[in-house]
């Protein structure tokens, strides 16, 4: 029966090893999703930034 125990044995470290794969792969997408989020909300969190520099700048124009 040694032979069924190791092959067992290496099915299950097989499996175990698919498991860990797969949960990586799961956290690294979701990192890059994660970062994608990040950059799109500073790109957004800028072009407000810009936006009211030039609205700003537009009403002091207007005052001069």
């Amino acid at each position: 029966m040694g032979l069924l125990d190791d092959a067992k044995d290496a099915a299950q470290a097989t499996g175990k090893k698919i498991g860990e794969t797969v949960d990586d792969a799961k956290e690294r997408i979701s990192d890059k999703a994660d970062e994608a989020k990040a950059d799109a909300d500073v790109k957004k969190a800028e072009r407000e930034r810009d936006a009211t520099v030039k609205k700003n700048e537009y009403k002091e124009s207007l005052r001069d």
